[in-house]
């Protein structure tokens, strides 16, 4: 009887030490936290505009996660993208330079980007793996590339699934794959973004002895717009319209003009399909934000929950017939704007709802994160940090914010006023307090004189020229100068096709 209490107490003691070696292990996720360094949950969601309840951009729009974590950590409700297109708005906000110092204006496959373009910089995964974090990534990060191993400890290879579409339940134009607006017929677990999210779960549940960088690249509502049928249904029957001028070019210039996407405006107008496509955009959305939401459900039960900075942001805005375009690719609100969230989960009894209004840029990301980190970003990163607008979200930031598309092409956007600058010289001035949809040009109304002067102020005082090794030539038209005298035929021929009619 003696040995076996003895046993008993010997047992019970190997245990009591088990448990306090466990506790005192210096990779446990406590003890991680205890050394200062956060980890960095980056969410990456595909061509997603204002369209959300957080930032109230369509009254229809299904956005719970989101808008939770808007709630929760700081809605910036004032950013914009440094381009309105997917590979010069990613290049530039990985690397943390404006495609005017890089020459990087219009689109390229991320692995054709010369090398000796790339080796002057260090992307933002890089710069976290140079630094003692382990980095994994999912989706769409990068316009094109996968996985480097210099970038990347683990990079999920995807395996891609044939969906299956279901036109009849909305619309496919001239029965194209990519101009599909309408549900899914496969379960949930075979779509590429639900396959990204579980990515983003596995990491988070996994034991961790490094801060990590895990980023998660939702592709939706990216084109096609398809997804499963379920958010499709969910919601009302009747979809709401944006704002739409008929005669909204009337006093935009030639260059804005070419950048809009009327064929497609005629198109849908023809087929009487919009209502079908801005559904199908806002079911993608709350796909999107469905998957975004099971990745935060999953941060929210794992240990790194105290001790992660979640960053969301999209790389543009989009039209959805406002001055009647479609898509990007212009420098007006609609395509700039975008959803910009950080939550830095460290912060204790943080006020709920924390808005910041100030113009800031998704370029000042890299600066941004490297600061909370407690690391130095390298010298040529471009923008500033946003730490002070974190602490204190009325704090003014230092400069509008800026987007180029193609060499010569800008958009400054401070609190109140939006001021466009063309390649040519010519120019657009709108003031947001009063005309939110920039329906009313002011740029040659001698009374905004001083406020354009302002805005002017802060174009960039060089460019360098266009990278044209690997460029993807259809994108040109972001690249450098287009053609107008080929724009204005087109537009005169579209202009006798549309109803209502076109400007002369």
């Amino acid at each position: 009887m003696k040995i076996k209490n003895a046993l008993i107490i010997v047992l019970g003691m190997l245990c009591l030490n088990a448990v306090v070696v466990l506790g005192n292990d210096p990779s446990s996720p406590k003890k991680l936290a205890a050394t200062g360094k956060p980890n960095i949950l980056f969410i990456a969601i595909d061509d997603m505009n204002d369209w959300t309840g957080f930032l109230g951009g369509h009254p229809q729009a299904k956005t719970p996660n989101l808008d939770r974590l808007a709630r929760a950590g700081v809605n910036f409700t004032n950013a914009h993208c440094p381009s309105p297109g997917c590979s010069p708005s990613r290049n530039a906000l990985l690397y943390g330079v404006e495609p005017f110092h890089s020459g990087l204006y219009p689109f390229y496959d991320h692995e054709n980007i010369p090398t000796e373009v790339l080796d002057r910089y260090i992307s933002l995964p890089r710069f976290f793996k140079e630094r003692g974090y382990r980095t994994y990534g999912a989706g769409k990060i990068h316009h094109g590339s996968k996985d480097a191993p210099e970038e990347w400890n683990d990079y999920l290879e995807m395996i891609w699934n044939n969906l299956t579409y279901k036109p009849e339940a909305g619309y496919q134009a001239k029965k194209s794959k990519k101009m599909a607006f309408c549900p899914t017929a496969n379960p949930l677990e075979e779509h590429h973004d639900y396959k990204v999210a579980s990515y983003g779960i596995e990491v988070l549940s996994q034991q961790h002895d490094q801060p990590f960088f895990l980023a998660v690249g939702i592709v939706r509502p990216h084109l096609p717009f398809v997804c499963p049928e379920q958010f499709f249904d969910a919601l009302p029957k009747n979809i709401s319209s944006p704002s739409i001028k008929a005669d909204d070019h009337d006093d935009i210039p030639w260059p804005g003009r070419a950048m809009s996407k009327i064929g497609d405006d005629f198109q849908f107008s023809k087929d009487k399909a919009w209502e079908r496509v801005r559904r199908a955009y806002l079911a993608c959305i709350s796909w999107a934000d469905y998957n975004v939401g099971r990745v935060l459900d999953s941060l929210e039960k794992s240990p790194y929950a105290d001790n992660t900075i979640v960053v969301v942001w999209s790389d543009h805005g989009y039209h959805l017939g406002e001055k009647r375009s479609f898509k990007k690719f212009t420098l007006w609100e609609e395509a700039t704007r975008v959803p910009f969230i950080i939550h830095d989960r460290r912060e204790e009894n943080a006020a709920e709802g924390r808005t910041c209004t100030q113009p800031v840029s998704l370029i000042n990301i890299y600066r941004t994160l490297a600061e909370l980190s407690g690391l130095e970003a390298p010298d040529y990163v471009d923008g500033s940090s946003l730490v002070p607008q974190l602490k204190a979200p009325s704090t003014p930031t230092k400069r509008p914010a800026i987007t180029t598309w193609g060499r010569g092409n800008y958009a400054l956007r401070s609190e109140h006023w939006r001021y466009i600058r063309y390649f040519d010289g010519s120019e657009e001035f709108y003031w947001h307090q009063k005309d939110p949809d920039e329906w009313k040009n002011l740029a040659n109304d001698p009374k905004y004189k001083k406020q354009k002067a302002d805005m002017i102020s802060f174009l960039p005082k060089k460019e360098i020229p266009l990278v044209q090794e690997g460029v993807n030539l259809w994108s040109l038209v972001g690249a450098d100068k287009p053609d107008m005298d080929k724009t204005k035929k087109h537009w005169d021929s579209m202009r006798k096709k549309m109803k209502p009619p076109l400007a002369e």
